[in-house]
């Protein structure tokens, strides 16, 4: 099988983990393949329900001159054994050997990495720390003070998370200070005899917004550099190449452009162990001990450095846009440390302390000290209900459970790395490599959802496609448009335009950031599978860190719920399971085995426990005994998306049972999944009990939230062909008129239970295929290609606004609008494109 690089091929010597999907029955082990002439490590990660492999993983290291394709085949006897990473798990500490280094984990106290030493048994770093900054403000009439403390994390539990011969995971959990407002997880992935440190940081809030200010959050690690103080240097990726300080430098008055000089700031190291005269003048500059590079926003960034902490900071200029790497080195070698979205995620700070010292600590800085810091406080001491979409009176609005995570590596260099070398690992910290499938294979395995193969062998595909095109390059640019940066917002995107300010509704309630309404992440991995496109992947990796982590909570009251779209992203009032569903995350684990991402899937199998203490549906209903109620969308859907996960990777047959359980449920009342859509639902048993046909909670917002991509997912597995009919009927009723509508449900049902018929032509198209009814394909393509009822004004085309600013905008656009549209084309396109011609030239040719 042919593997892609997702961007490009390798330019450093990088650990590489990548996922896989398989053909039903095509594989029952994975221990007998290898990629080219490297050792691959790999594991399973889901499975079929035949118990052959779903989706696998797999390590390797991949040396800089890799091929620009990538062959998986059957393992040949020519591999050489290898052997691999070496684990010790005592008492007190973890020790890994990776071959070239040996790294001493400590399992108490507040230093992680206790140091890292070479084969030679010389130290490389050590202390190894997170550390968070507290400030604290106190009023007292017109004084006010604020006090800053700096607090160490103290470890509560270390584990090897993941072992193998090729890549070993370890993860730290622990809390900083008094009662445990801040509480971290951080992993730290080794691969076999590769000099670097992959670093997942998760940072989970649990203060008080109204008094616990986080103004720093950090990692640091210590060093021991060598050699005099003019050949230690701190070097930093720039957009464009290597910029290069030395503590001390070797010009003077007399001889400011010497040949040591120039050598000096091209990162080489300079021989002058015989006193002369240039040594002697520079001797008595200036020595430069810190230095640090802080992100103030995605287009800016300031470089700094001073001699010591008793004197001031000097701005260095013209440094304003980095790669988010920092190196500091000596004679022989030193410290690379990069973190991922640098630029994008700001306030973030890499600094390095003492350069000419004997003990160099070098820190990343996840959210810098030198900024204002976190303030997690709601936007409104009011809800905006009615004139701002607001979910309820109730205010909710609470930071506590809410967590980031963030991703950093330390390269460790025994001898000093070359301005190449530095800025190749700094392209790679932002965009790791990834090993990838072709979209036709994607596709053939039917692993990765329901979505069409790009087709353009008609004018009216070829349209079609364009369209999708056009509103997925808009986005992609809107996002660095409208700056949807920062430490909090980076990966969301907004929820619908202000075509009056030229502005999005970032101010205004509910139409403000998405928070995952009506699923767009569905569409991006859907369109990542279908294309390929790196960029489409990156954009769907940010939201899926940002939505998994901010937009929900992962400990307290609301546990496994997430927050509805607001202006503060955990704003709203509505606490839902929908935001927390397993399908919007699923994918950027099996492509990636990122180990956080399996823990967020583990974390929300038993969400549906939530509901016991918070009523999704407490507006309409009362609850007069232990029971709580579940819409069959998007609530149930939610939690089968979520069984449904737990089942396929770890074989947990008792959510299997669940899923039919309600399933057997629908199955026996009279209008199946037309029922309800609001049931009682007891969390003790997760049984769903039915009320009646046509209550509260709308049909429209049963199928918004990624419902039909569920339904016929869960339908396919299981080979459930009354399941089949089912969705089909609930497509089939939605298109009905008024009293077909009232014949089928013995009067509990009419076009008013029905809002937004474009949200279920996909479902209509369904319908259309299972049924071979031309004229429910018919009403389905209408639904999508009439703006007047699709909402899609059709081609897509921006326009320029000239006024306070220069702006690209599609005036008419809403995020759920162009989401719903775009997943609901793709459901056509793969069951009734053989009928969009006709209905294309019908509808929007003749019009």
């Amino acid at each position: 099988m042919k593997l892609n690089w997702l961007e490009s091929a390798p330019k450093v010597k990088a650990g590489v983990t990548f996922g896989l999907p398989w053909k039903k029955g095509e594989r029952k082990t994975i221990s007998d393949v290898a990629l080219n002439d490297y050792q691959l490590q790999s594991w399973p990660t889901a499975y079929w329900p035949d118990g052959s492999l779903k989706w696998t993983a797999h390590a390797t290291v991949i040396n800089q001159d890799a091929s620009e394709h990538m062959i998986l085949s059957d393992q040949s006897d020519s591999q050489q054994d290898h052997q691999g990473i070496a684990i010790k798990d005592q008492n007190d500490q973890i020790i890994i050997d990776t071959g070239n280094f040996i790294y001493y984990l400590n399992k108490n106290g507040s230093s992680i990495i206790d140091k890292v030493i070479d084969v030679n048994d010389q130290m490389i770093a050590n202390q190894g720390k997170v550390v968070a900054v507290m400030q604290s403000i106190y009023e007292d009439g017109d004084c006010r003070s604020i006090i800053e403390q700096e607090r160490l994390g103290q470890i509560s539990r270390v584990e090897v998370e993941h072992e193998g011969d090729i890549q070993v995971t370890v993860r730290v959990t622990g809390t900083f200070g008094e009662n445990d407002k801040l509480k971290f997880v951080i992993r730290l992935i080794f691969y076999y005899q590769l000099e670097r440190i992959k670093i997942l940081h998760t940072f989970l809030y649990n203060g008080d917004p109204e008094q616990d200010f986080v103004k720093g959050i950090g990692l640091q690690l210590s060093t021991e550099l060598v050699g005099p103080v003019y050949n230690r240097h701190v070097r930093v990726a720039t957009d464009s190449g290597i910029y290069n300080e030395p503590a001390q430098l070797l010009t003077s008055r007399r001889y400011r452009q010497s040949s040591f000089y120039q050598k000096q700031i091209q990162g080489e190291m300079v021989n002058m162990s015989t006193v002369n005269d240039v040594r002697v003048q520079a001797e008595q500059h200036a020595v430069w001990q810190d230095f640090k590079l802080t992100q103030t926003s995605y287009q800016h960034s300031q470089y700094q450095k001073r001699t010591d902490q008793t004197n001031a900071w000097l701005k260095i200029p013209t440094i304003h846009n980095t790669k988010g790497l920092l190196y500091a080195g000596g004679e022989q070698g030193g410290v690379a440390m990069a973190l991922k979205d640098f630029n994008q995620k700001y306030p973030s700070q890499l600094a390095v302390n003492g350069l000419a010292t004997h003990q160099t600590k070098l820190s990343v800085w996840f959210w810098s000290p030198d900024q204002e810091p976190m303030d997690l406080r709601h936007y409104s001491s009011a809800t905006h209900v009615q004139s701002a979409y607001e979910g309820f009176e109730e205010n909710r609005a609470t930071p506590v459970g809410i967590a980031n995570t963030s991703e950093a590596y330390l390269t460790f260099f025994s001898t000093v790395p070359s301005d190449q070398d530095l800025f190749n690992l700094a392209e790679y910290s932002q965009s790791p490599y990834l090993l990838v499938a072709d979209p036709v294979y994607y596709y053939q395995t039917g692993a990765t959802g329901t979505w069409p193969l790009i087709d353009k062998t008609t004018h009216a595909k070829r349209f079609l496609e364009d369209q999708l095109t056009k509103l997925i390059q808009f986005y992609k640019s809107e996002v660095n448009q409208r700056n949807w940066y920062g430490f909090w917002d980076y990966g969301d995107i907004m929820h619908t335009y202000d075509s009056a300010r030229h502005q999005w509704f970032y101010d205004v309630g509910g139409y403000a950031w998405q928070n995952t309404e009506l699923v767009p992440n569905l569409w991006l991995w859907y369109s990542f599978f279908r294309t390929g496109d790196a960029d489409i992947f990156r954009m769907i990796e940010a939201m899926t860190r940002h939505n998994s982590e901010v937009d929900r909570y992962h400990f307290g009251p609301y546990k496994g719920l997430g927050s509805r779209h607001n202006v503060s992203h955990w704003g709203c009032g509505c606490k839902e399971v929908r935001i927390s569903m397993a399908c919007l995350y699923k994918y950027y684990y099996y492509l990636t085995a990122d180990q956080r991402m399996a823990e967020l899937l583990d974390e929300v199998k038993d969400a549906d426990q939530a509901l016991a203490t918070l009523d999704p549906m407490r507006e309409f209903y009362h609850r007069d005994d232990h029971l709580t109620h579940a819409r069959i969308g998007p609530d149930w859907t939610a939690f089968c998306s979520n069984w449904l996960s737990r089942w396929e990777r770890k074989k947990d047959q008792q959510y299997l049972e669940k899923i039919n359980m309600g399933l057997n449920t629908i199955k026996q009342t009279s209008h199946r999944l037309l029922s309800g859509p609001t049931f009682k639902y007891d969390p003790t048993t997760s049984t769903l009990i039915y009320q009646s046909t046509g209550n509260e909670g709308g049909y429209h917002m049963v199928i918004a939230f990624g419902a039909p991509q569920v339904w016929i997912e869960l339908a396919d597995l299981l080979e459930d062909d009354v399941f089949k009919d089912m969705i089909a009927e609930f497509g089939m009723v939605y298109a009905m008129p008024e009293q077909e509508k009232q014949a089928f449900s013995d009067g509990m049902l009419s076009n008013q239970h029905f809002h937004w018929p474009m949200f279920a032509s996909g479902l209509i198209g369904y319908a259309a295929y299972r049924k071979q009814d031309s004229d429910l394909s018919r009403q389905a393509w209408t639904l999508l290609l009439d703006q007047e009822r699709s909402g899609v004004s059709l081609p897509v085309e921006e326009t320029i606004f000239k006024g306070w600013q220069t702006v690209n905008e599609i005036d008419w656009i809403t995020t759920n609008v162009v989401s719903q549209w775009s997943l609901n084309v793709l459901i056509c396109l793969q069951y009734i494109a053989g009928d969009l011609q006709v209905n294309f030239d019908s509808i929007v040719i003749k019009k």
